[in-house]
């Protein structure tokens, strides 16, 4: 009976103390709503700022990102603030988490770290084809850690920023334009002028290569089995390929129109005799016997 009593005082005691910490509960849960709400509204109205100046699109996703994760960081401060939780005891807490999570995500800081240089350096923003790491695709997004690419065989690609940051980077996208330097070859016994002239005439036909600066056909080889041209032109990054391709078809078949043979590697082969072969042998060494005796 007496230990009836114990433990209903033990509740009694432990109702009245949650009695009386009731309304800082309800307190630091108001003030979590209250500032979960604020939050957004604010990373919201910055949203909008953004988009009327026009920003980069990167710089705005890490922007808000960077904002929201703060206010959040700060929020949870007060929150637990509002609990009873000493500051001081918090902020050593947060410290020594701090430090097991950078020893625990190393790889990941590094990534971090990359995708921060990567954002304020900007060796490419979204939208831009690069190559790196082996591969390329179009940028489809910059995150802290990750950069996500669209590869020519609609796969995603998935770079650590990390590495990314640290090795070469190849914009295709950054000028707007691209310079084509697209090789042909025709036979030694065909006419040098008449094909370059032909090609000539093709080059000044198609709207989409530029003007400025100039087109170029220069003979580039005196190869092993052809006289190779470059032709050589810039064009738009939006109709590069388009014209890549059709510029290798069509130059084949002018250049066959105008009676040019299209080399390829060859060799002379050789067959010999081997009764005769084997015939001249016996008789060379039938001499050398006669005169030795």
């Amino acid at each position: 009976m007496d230990q009836l009593n114990d433990w209903g005082d033990i509740a009694k005691e432990y109702a009245n103390k949650l009695i009386d910490y009731l309304p800082t509960l309800i307190g630091a849960l108001a003030l979590l709503f209250i500032g979960l709400w604020v939050i957004k509204l604010i990373v919201k109205y910055v949203g909008k700022l953004f988009e009327k100046k026009d920003y980069d699109e990167t710089l705005e996703v890490f922007t808000l990102n960077a904002l929201r994760w703060g206010l959040r960081i700060m929020l949870f401060v007060l929150v637990i603030t509002q609990l009873g939780v000493q500051s001081a005891s918090l902020v050593a807490a947060i410290g020594a988490a701090g430090l097991a999570i950078g020893l625990a995500m190393q790889g990941s800081l590094s990534n971090l770290a990359g995708g921060v240089l990567i954002i304020i350096l900007k060796p490419f923003k979204i939208g831009d084809w690069i190559e790196a790491q082996g591969v390329s695709g179009s940028v489809v997004e910059i995150s802290l850690f990750y950069t996500k690419l669209d590869t020519f065989g609609n796969q995603l690609a998935i770079l650590p920023n990390g590495d990314l940051s640290n090795n070469n980077i190849i914009n295709y996208s950054f000028n707007g334009t691209r310079k084509e330097n697209m090789g042909f070859g025709i036979s030694y016994d065909d006419d040098l002028k008449k094909a370059k002239e032909v090609l000539r005439k093709l080059v000044e036909e198609q709207d989409d290569i530029l003007k400025d600066p100039a087109p170029q056909i220069i003979v580039s080889e005196l190869g092993a089995d052809s006289v190779n041209f470059s032709v050589r032109y810039f064009a738009e990054n939006s109709k590069f390929w388009d014209l890549h391709w059709f510029m290798i078809e069509e130059g084949k078949i002018r250049l066959e129109e105008a009676g040019m043979t299209i080399p390829y590697p060859q060799r002379d082969v050789y067959l010999y005799d081997q009764t005769k072969m084997s015939g001249t042998v016996e008789k060379k060494t039938k001499n050398k016997t006669d005169k030795a005796d």
